[in-house]
């Protein structure tokens, strides 16, 4: 990672310093962004059903780590988020993060998160990051 990029320390999805985050924990191989996470009862929308919000939080950033990882820095311009199956407390679901293409300073990536007992899709996302500076 370069070194301009600041410390995301704090961020909801990934940062390990902050006390309420998911802490989703990424791992970069030069052109993937992959990990793993295990919602609980404290991210559930209705019943034992995950919050979409949460599902949609660990797509963005898990597309977003993809530049994070090469030192590029960017913001969520748009993201279009397909949900394709409920997410229910204690299953851990795979994430995955891509670049699609790019284009000037945008970068479109795809993302998907599949249910890791079955790997049956989620939800999947394509999302638009503008390349700061």
């Amino acid at each position: 990672m370069s070194s301009d990029i600041e410390a995301a320390t704090m961020c909801f999805a990934c940062g390990k310093d902050n006390p309420i985050g998911l802490r989703i924990q990424f791992h970069f191989d030069g052109e993937t962004c992959t990990a793993e996470f295990t919602p609980d009862e404290n991210h559930v929308g209705w019943q034992d059903t995950i919050h979409g919000g949460i599902i949609y939080a660990a797509l963005d950033d898990v597309t977003a780590n993809v530049l994070y990882q090469q030192g590029r820095k960017a913001h969520t311009a748009k993201c279009e988020v397909r949900y394709r199956q409920p997410l229910r407390v204690g299953e851990t679901i795979r994430l995955r993060g891509w670049v699609d293409r790019e284009k000037g300073r945008l970068v479109v990536l795809r993302g998907e998160a599949r249910r890791a007992a079955d790997d049956a899709m989620i939800a999947e996302c394509i999302s638009s990051f503008m390349i700061v500076g």
